[in-house]
């Protein structure tokens, strides 16, 4: 009689093991698939979140444009996922700061004229002795 609770038990605990086994390599599965079909113009998000537009592609490595003329060399273990051609970040900057003035000459002429920010200077209170 004490066995039949701990046979239901164990097995429990087996089916739950063999579940999230599979799931996570499904998971691993998807992210190689993933990762083999990366091509030259495919725009992707890497695992720190950085957007980028693949220009060049080895085995090991992708070259990814993250703006115009910026070009950086990225493992392709590092791509977390494809986005859409569609999504332009530039524009939606835009938009955001055109929904306060009325022309993109006049958000480049504000850009310009900002003084820099500058950090305080690191002082120690130190006593001399």
């Amino acid at each position: 009689m004490e066995l039949l609770p701990m046979l239901l038990l164990f097995g429990l605990l087996g089916a739950m093991m063999y579940f999230m086994s599979r799931r996570q390599r499904r998971a691993a599965q998807q992210q190689q698939q993933l990762q083999s079909s990366l091509a030259v113009g495919d725009r992707v998000m890497t695992t720190s979140g950085l957007y980028g537009t693949i220009i060049s592609a080895d085995d090991d490595t992708i070259d990814l444009e993250i703006a115009p003329g910026v070009e950086t060399t990225w493992l392709r273990a590092a791509v977390r996922e494809k986005v859409a051609d569609d999504v332009d970040l530039e524009d939606e900057y835009v938009d955001d700061e055109l929904s306060d003035h009325e022309s993109i000459d006049e958000v480049a002429e504000i850009e310009e004229s900002r003084e820099p920010e500058v950090a305080p200077s690191l002082e120690h209170n130190k006593q001399k002795s």
